[in-house]
């Protein structure tokens, strides 16, 4: 027998994203409302891969992905080894989710709106994630907005789980510190994704033990 063949369908390679026909269900989820999808194709490997090695995957708990679309943040997150049981999604498009629960069935998917998290994930989570990851157009929602799911995903998360976004903008999405509701923060960019089409930026955003004065 194969190795893999003999690999559990949770351990086999997963669709990256990057098919034609993702593609065309992103183009078609674009389409009928660009101001959910924020994109027209889904993300490459590369950026993928850069979003899946943000955080220290050896932690118990859940990962929390935000807007996964068809999936290829979760194929990257899989890929380097976190199971897929601990993954929980949230995903606005009904469609998306179907999908996902086809490629995932062992994951958590959860169709609700990710600007409203504690509301979408009440009763979800009973154990904090160790690290939240966001595929969400930040930059085409108004401030407030932005500020809410940083700050509602820091009160899901451990104290240590980073927050790590990504963006076409040359700018962050998000102040690169100050407070998101009354918890202190920080960030740091990591170099540009220039294989991804169109590059993009990954940013990580770390809870303070500390007030900032």
């Amino acid at each position: 027998m194969s190795n893999l063949a003999s690999k559990r369908p949770s351990q086999q390679r997963r669709p990256s994203g990057s098919s034609l026909a993702d593609q065309a269900r992103f183009f078609k989820s674009w389409f009928e409302n660009p101001g959910r999808a924020g994109a027209i194709s889904p993300s490459g490997p590369f950026l993928a891969r850069t979003m899946a090695g943000c955080f220290d995957i050896a932690g118990e708990g859940p990962i929390l992905e935000l807007g996964p679309g068809t999936g290829p943040v979760t194929a990257a997150l899989i890929e380097r080894g976190i199971a897929e049981s601990r993954l929980v999604m949230v995903e606005y498009d009904p469609t998306f989710c179907t999908l996902l629960r086809e490629r995932y069935p062992e994951a958590k998917v959860i169709q609700g709106d990710a600007y409203d998290l504690m509301k979408t994930l009440e009763g979800h989570m009973p154990v904090p994630a160790v690290a939240i990851v966001s595929s969400l157009p930040l930059l085409l929602r108004p401030p407030h907005d932005r500020q809410r799911v940083l700050e509602h995903s820091f009160r899901l998360g451990r104290p240590d789980a980073p927050y790590v976004q990504f963006s076409y903008g040359l700018k962050s999405p998000l102040p690169r510190s100050g407070l998101a509701g009354d918890i202190a923060y920080n960030s740091r960019r990591l170099p540009p994704v220039l294989l991804n089409v169109p590059p993009a930026h990954v940013w990580v955003f770390n809870r303070l033990q500390q007030e900032i004065p």
